[in-house]
């Protein structure tokens, strides 16, 4: 069953930010992840304002997690460090 993450981001600091959004998207892909959606201005109809909005597709759970626990991912965590404020979720997929 396929998998997304949903990341909802409010970015304080774009420019060491981008350390981190220039090397992610391989590491995604690698682990068979694919951006379906990223929109910085997202219309809300009802709640908070989320700021910045990324999802992306993968096979499963399982491979989504394996991205994130892999060693290359965990080395560009601290690039986004002090960066903003993030809120990351898995789902399933239907």
């Amino acid at each position: 069953m396929s998998a997304y993450l949903i990341i909802q981001a409010k970015v304080s600091n774009w420019e060491k930010f981008k350390q981190y959004t220039d090397i992610v998207p391989e590491i995604v892909a690698t682990h068979g992840g694919e951006y379906i959606v990223m929109d910085s201005a997202p219309i809300v109809f009802e709640g908070a304002e989320p700021g910045s909005v990324v999802v992306s597709k993968w096979p499963s759970k399982e491979a989504a997690q394996a991205f994130w626990q892999s060693d290359a991912y965990q080395n560009a965590i601290p690039l986004r460090a002090n960066t903003g404020d993030f809120h990351v979720m898995l789902v399933n997929g239907l």
